[in-house]
């Protein structure tokens, strides 16, 4: 209760002044306001904002976890100092300390720096504009580490966030007024400003990209290689890596992407606690599974030659594609946000199609970048309100009908 009453003390002291919304922020985000409302009707619930990003972020953890483990995995096993695991979540090769050692070195920083760069840019507009700091960021700092490739320079991220928190949503207006994504519209400025650091073989496995500089400065050393699945498949290859370790997420990939399994429990604990979209999500695997099975059949349809450079990826088994890259955790972590997803049921349903559609097409037409989840996810978000508009254009037009035949 002291330090409560510090902090709202504090407040009281410095209200109606520019540092007012810097203290309302962290009194706000450890109690709840002192505040009430009196008058007017208002709808009484036990969810507020805080309590929704923080039931995102606990759906979170366990992929922000498994991360680590995984990150210090596929770098003990690509440098040849341990073996591939052989009985997946049973393995003690994976869960050693030695892995989380190297997790928590590479991770954490990752996750401290957008916290601490995204939260102050927040409070600094706060400041300036005079009004609440929203908590809208909790779930976006979370997000950003586990999306991004482990060795990622921790200015290079803190660039990124300046630009996805200023541009992405400040410049609309804060927290429930963005129209993009803002935690995908970093991950697009990283990719489109650094793309050496976004894409290839070497920045998936800690100590690839370093270890590469000091073969080409002439040093006796093994190169190490984290190819993806899907960027091997992109090049023509053939991958070696079992379903089991696809679905479970024993591969190299960004941070927290690559258990299928582990977003899934994620997305129905989210349905569960209706803060995620089941329409979103299941439209999306529809729209995705769609589009593979079209590629499927245009291979089984010799209408395209082995020889081309879409054929690894069109020849893929449509269901595939939901386990490798990072489908799944942009589905139900990002393409299910409420603020720039559709609201209407109707549109939830065409938008996450589009969405699964679209990623898999962008997956396959552009071998430079495998992954199209973001930048379809990013392209909806802007047709969401049209999206929407025509949903309820179409309501209205029926309703209108109907009172027409009642008063005809």
């Amino acid at each position: 209760m002291a330090l409560k009453d510090k902090l709202h003390k504090l407040k009281l002291k410095y209200k109606d002044t520019k540092m007012s919304a810097a203290y309302n922020a962290i009194h706000t985000f450890l109690y709840m306001p002192n505040e009430t409302t009196h008058s007017g009707a208002h709808i009484r619930a036990v969810d507020d904002l805080k309590r929704t990003m923080n039931t995102v972020i606990m759906s979170l953890i366990p992929c922000l976890i498994f991360g680590m483990f995984n990150a210090g995995y596929q770098h003990h096993l690509a440098a040849g100092e341990i073996q591939a695991v052989s009985n997946g979540f049973f393995s003690s090769e994976f869960w050693a300390i030695d892995n989380l050692v190297v997790g928590l070195w590479k991770v954490l920083p990752l996750v401290v720096v957008s916290y601490v760069v995204g939260l102050v840019v927040e409070i600094i507009f706060a400041t300036i504009k005079k009004h609440e700091v929203e908590e809208g960021y909790l779930v976006t700092g979370m997000l950003v580490p586990l999306i991004v490739p482990i060795d990622t320079p921790l200015w290079m991220l803190a660039v990124a966030v300046i630009f996805g928190v200023v541009i992405g949503k400040e410049v609309f207006g804060g927290t429930g007024m963005n129209i993009l994504n803002p935690a995908l519209t970093i991950r697009a400025f990283l990719f489109f400003a650094y793309p050496t650091w976004m894409s290839g073989d070497k920045v998936w496995v800690h100590g690839a990209v370093e270890r590469t500089n000091e073969i080409a400065e002439g040093a006796q050393l093994d190169a190490i290689s984290g190819e993806t699945v899907l960027g091997a498949l992109a090049q023509g290859k053939e991958f070696t890596y079992s379903v089991s370790d696809m679905f479970l997420g024993f591969i190299p990939g960004s941070v927290g992407e690559t258990s299928a399994i582990l977003i899934l429990l994620a997305g129905l604990f989210l349905i569960f606690t209706k803060i995620g979209s089941w329409r979103i999500m299941l439209s999306a695997t529809l729209g995705a599974l769609a589009m593979g099975l079209i590629f499927n059949g245009v291979v089984h349809a010799e209408w395209i030659s082995e020889s081309s450079k879409f054929y690894s990826l069109m020849s893929t088994e449509f269901w595939h594609h939901l386990i490798i890259g990072g489908f799944a955790f942009g589905v139900v972590f990002m393409a299910t946000d409420p603020v720039t997803a559709s609201q209407t049921n109707k549109g939830k349903w065409i938008y996450g199609f589009l969405i699964g559609f679209i990623s898999i097409l962008i997956r396959v037409f552009n071998p430079a970048y495998p992954e199209g989840v973001m930048l379809a996810i990013l392209l909806m978000n802007v047709f969401a309100p049209t999206i929407d508009h025509y949903v309820i254009q179409g309501n209205i037009k029926k309703r209108m009908k109907r009172l027409k035949l009642k008063t005809a």
